[in-house]
């Protein structure tokens, strides 16, 4: 199967979980990004979160999701932990 159809083919469940995610700001970025493993690589999917049209629903889809990692709705995984604990 040619590399193209198989990624549009594991997208369509994602879009249909999460219909918002065809407008994020992150749709064309390697998902890596948002896995950040230094503060350099933070920085840039903060910034990326920063001009999102839909990063309250990302951050919502995080908090319900109990998604442990990542930057999700222009938060890290530190910043999400704080909120929870509160």
């Amino acid at each position: 199967m040619d590399d193209t159809v198989e990624s549009e083919l594991l997208e369509v469940p994602i879009l249909l979980e999460r219909p918002w995610a065809v407008y994020a700001a992150c749709k064309s970025e390697q998902s890596l990004l948002f896995f950040p493993q230094n503060k350099n690589e933070e920085r840039k999917a903060l910034a990326i979160c920063g001009s999102c049209p839909v990063v309250e629903d990302c951050l919502a889809h995080a908090f319900e999701t109990k998604e442990r990692f990542g930057v999700w709705g222009g938060m890290t995984e530190r910043q999400r932990r704080k909120c929870v604990s509160r």
